[in-house]
């Protein structure tokens, strides 16, 4: 029974505004998720960049810790008093460390002064017992390799690293020390592809700034737990953080390493820079949403319009409904139906009947290595092999789920089946090509 024509007027200006409604919603999800995508990415990003900074500072940084371990263990030796000087500096620093930004290693006695320097044998007199460093080792047996802050040492900047040379019983013998020059975090960060406002902060455990990019002189050496308005809790280790940083006034996300190292990699990039994109989506998205709004109404007189070609579209529907999307073939659904009608009909007339199930050798693995798409462009390929390989009319070819497919041959014995199942596993192979090669079984 038909409604009335007002009654279904209604209905239909009811339905408009509830589909406007609820794909406001479905879009205004959507637009959420992408915001959270976005931010996703970026932090993924941001991580990654960090990881990767902070593995090769902490390389360098064992490498040449190293080297000073094996001065401060070799400096132990009992008879290492009784040897030349070119011999002492073979046994000390034959082992060491040596790279561009790597500065000679040097041996202090208890009272600061300059004993032993791998750049030389005749070291000129020279005295470190006033430095932080020197002090640190002295006063504390426990504290194992320092970093000290950023300083200036034979014209350079650069960060020295020291361990304490103890006497068996424990007592203070001196320090070995070495550096690290600021050209080595200039290279480093200079092979970075950083975007406009990314930075990139590498500290002390302490909060001590020991190198920024973009550089500002300012702030190299300061520690950041003394910059007002800033709470150093906001990026514990390993954490992250929206908004504005101890340095300047531009928001940023921050992401922090975490590291056992003894330098900590803190990597921002605004957040104008993260969501820009995701505000000119919401933008287009927004002004479409108007536009279909303005647009109900005349939507609604077009679907009173189509719906006397509803029944072709119902049959087109279940058309669709009977064929697999990716590859073309039947469906699972539309095969079982088949293969019933099918069987009656042999077991009634005595015919012979073959199937042949069809799989995707290693489609998991290829799948896994080379993605899903990929995966795709496997399975219709073959899917075309099977088409081309099978030509009657009475034929069925089917997905049967997955990588596996499923040729159903009404009226043909085993032997006229194995000539079709090797027609479609040659197809295949001539098909494919490249290192993988994919077969089927």
């Amino acid at each position: 029974m038909k409604l009335p024509w007002r009654l279904s007027a209604r209905l239909l200006i009811a339905s408009s505004v509830a589909t406007v409604i609820g794909f406001s919603a479905v879009c205004t999800s959507v637009l959420i998720d992408m915001r959270h995508g976005e931010e996703a990415l970026a932090r993924q990003t941001l991580e990654n960049l960090a990881s990767g900074i902070d593995a090769d500072i902490n390389r360098n940084i064992e490498l040449y810790d190293l080297s000073l371990r094996n001065v401060v263990n070799n400096l132990g030796l009992p008879e290492i008093a009784e040897v030349s000087k070119p011999i002492l500096h073979l046994i000390l620093f034959d082992h060491a460390a040596t790279a561009q930004h790597f500065g000679a290693i040097q041996v202090f006695d208890a009272a600061g002064r300059l004993t032993i320097d791998a750049s030389t044998l005749d070291p000129l007199p020279e005295s470190r017992a006033e430095e932080d460093y020197f002090r640190v080792h002295r006063d504390n047996p426990d504290t194992g390799l320092f970093i000290s802050k950023p300083m200036l040492h034979r014209g350079a900047y650069v960060l020295v690293l020291s361990r304490r040379i103890s006497a068996p019983d424990g007592h203070f013998l001196g320090v070995v020390a070495g550096s690290i020059r600021f050209s080595y975090f200039q290279d480093l960060f200079g092979r970075l592809s950083l975007e406009q406002g990314d930075t990139v902060t590498v500290l002390r455990r302490d909060r001590t700034v020991i190198m920024r990019t973009p550089f500002d002189p300012e702030i190299i050496g300061r520690n950041l737990n003394t910059r007002s308005g800033w709470n150093p809790a906001n990026l514990p280790d390993g954490g992250i953080y929206r908004g504005v940083g101890p340095v300047d006034t531009i928001p940023r996300m921050y992401v922090r390493r975490t590291s056992e190292s003894p330098l900590v990699v803190i990597v921002g990039k605004p957040l104008d820079s993260i969501f820009g994109l995701w505000q000119t989506e919401a933008m287009r998205i927004g002004a479409i949403m108007l536009t279909l709004i303005g647009l109900a109404l005349g939507v609604t007189m077009l679907l009173v319009r189509e719906m006397g070609r509803r029944a072709q579209a119902e049959s087109r529907l279940e058309e669709l409904a009977s064929t697999d999307a990716l590859t073309g073939l039947k469906n699972r659904r539309k095969f079982d139906a088949t293969i019933e009608s099918e069987w009656r009909r042999a077991t009634r007339y005595a015919l012979p009947i073959s199937l042949l199930m069809i799989d995707a050798d290693h489609f998991k693995a290829f799948n896994d290595r080379f993605g899903h798409q990929a995966g795709d462009q496997l399975l219709l390929g073959v899917a075309i092999c099977i088409t081309d390989s099978v030509r009657r009319a009475g034929d069925c070819a089917a997905r049967y789920g997955g990588e596996e497919f499923a040729v159903l041959l009404p009226g043909q014995a085993a032997a006229d089946a194995m000539r079709v199942a090797e027609t479609i596993r040659l197809k295949v192979q001539e098909w494919s090509d490249g290192a993988e090669r994919a077969t089927v079984s």
